[in-house]
């Protein structure tokens, strides 16, 4: 059942319209859940805005937990949207979104249960910020901060395996032959995929975290990845390769998901990028404001560095050391677009950032991570599985891109035919259990790039 009027060629959106459905599950107890943690969050650190700010902070705990609880009674009354009011610089563009939506819709109102999950959901996050916005002086506050932190620190064993594991490649990654750097990527690529799993959305702020080493686990995983397009990925990284031996630049964009676990598997990846000569430079895309829960802001990517720095492991201090250096000297990079915190499809980005578009245009290689992005790369639309990723990306291709997600939605397109099926009738919930992943590429199919006896060093 559509919850618009969808554009010509397109599926219609997911929506909490469909009773039993992941979305209407998602809107009835997942996000009330989330919102339930936030406000017990603030309550619980009154005696913290106390201390920094005297009975201004109080106020202001009590002003933002009476928005977050009235954000509740509407989310669970099916209360229509409204406009934002914070004067944020994202706010027009926020509200002309609702417009746009209530044209779509006609006469039914734009409300959370009758309105497309992807935006309804983005919506709640924002109405949060807004709460802590509008109550100076805790408006710096990330309500999400106690569960990242907890998720990093939880997950420091399989960071220092996988720091360690980082370092025996690196020593003498400059003398490996082509066939090892492709199996050297091909593993990073494939623990950032699965470091997607940590996803504190999804657990409604759960714990968790990664316990057990990542590299290790990676031959047991490999029969629930459903699309692999490794190759592709890594033909287009040694192709733009030659570009760098000739002394020109490489770029690959990593739009990021989660902090904790994730994020310090993305860093590796993007280490291994550098030091390999696959990159020449790495640009990291994050939030401009706490999201999703545990979605990467500034503040988290710069903590997670400084903390990887400060650890006491002796691989784990050096990586973080070294990122340190790549930022220093301008190899990495870390930028937050106010795009990533709106509503929209990919698709619309040419049109509504095309600063953000003509950027990504500069790029070698756009990795997505997560399923928000993948969300918003297929438009949360309900493709039929079989549909080509080309296709839901109605048009969006700034660059060479791919996508690697673990499955925590009910979108998935690109699969080969009954392979759906097939898996529906095993596991129901396949879609949103986190235990399937896809690396999905679309682009220019890169030149096959010749590769060196394995025996060759």
């Amino acid at each position: 059942m559509a919850a618009d009027a969808s554009p010509p060629g397109a599926a219609p959106s997911l929506s909490a319209k469909v009773v039993r459905s992941f979305a209407y599950l998602t809107v009835k107890d997942r996000l009330p859940t989330i919102l339930t943690k936030v406000i017990d969050t603030i309550h619980r650190n009154k005696n913290k805005f106390f201390e920094e700010h005297g009975e201004e902070g109080i106020q202001a705990e009590k002003q933002t937990i009476s928005l977050l609880s009235k954000l509740r009674n509407e989310l669970q009354t099916d209360k229509p949207m409204v406009d934002l009011s914070d004067g944020h610089g994202d706010r027009d563009a926020w509200n002309q979104y609702r417009q746009r939506q209530q044209a779509l819709q006609g006469s039914e109102a734009v409300s959370w249960f009758k309105s497309p999950w992807l935006y309804v959901e983005c919506y709640m996050y924002r109405r949060i910020q807004e709460a802590v916005w509008l109550n100076p002086p805790i408006c710096d506050y990330d309500v999400f901060n106690e569960g990242k932190t907890r998720s990093f620190f939880e997950s420091q064993q399989a960071m220092m395996a996988l720091c360690l594991h980082f370092e025996s490649i690196n020593k003498n990654v400059e003398e490996l032959s082509d066939n090892h750097l492709q199996e050297h990527f091909y593993t990073l690529l494939k623990v950032s995929l699965w470091g997607n799993k940590c996803d504190l959305s999804i657990s409604a702020g759960m714990e968790n975290s990664q316990k057990t080493s990542p590299v290790e686990s990676l031959l047991s995983l490999e029969p629930f990845i459903l699309v692999d397009d490794s190759s592709m990925v890594w033909s287009t990284l040694a192709s733009a390769r030659a570009s760098v031996r000739s002394g020109q630049s490489v770029r690959v964009d990593l739009v990021l998901d989660n902090a904790g676990f994730e994020l310090v598997t993305d860093l590796v990846l993007a280490d291994f990028l550098v030091a390999s000569g696959l990159a020449t430079e790495v640009r990291f895309h994050g939030k401009s404001m706490p999201w999703f829960v545990s979605d990467v802001t500034a503040r988290d990517f710069q903590w997670t560095i400084k903390q990887t720095m400060a650890a006491n492991h002796k691989w784990m201090s050096k990586s973080g050391a070294r990122w340190q250096n790549y930022l220093r000297d301008g190899v990495w990079s870390y930028h937050d677009h106010p795009f990533w915190t709106l509503p929209h499809e990919f698709c619309d980005m040419e049109a509504d950032a095309a600063d953000l578009y003509g950027a990504l245009q500069s790029s070698d290689l756009v990795l997505f991570k997560g399923d928000l992005n993948y969300r918003k790369l297929t438009g949360d639309r309900e493709w039929e599985h079989t549909v080509e990723f080309e296709t839901a990306l109605r048009g969006f291709a700034p660059a060479p891109l791919c996508s690697l997600r673990t499955l925590k939605a009910n979108v998935q397109v690109g699969l080969q035919p009954g392979q759906a099926a097939k898996l529906g009738s095993k596991e129901p919930d396949w879609m949103t259990s986190g235990k399937y992943a896809v690396i999905q590429f679309h682009g220019p199919k890169a030149p096959s790039t010749p590769v060196e006896s394995a025996t060759e060093q």
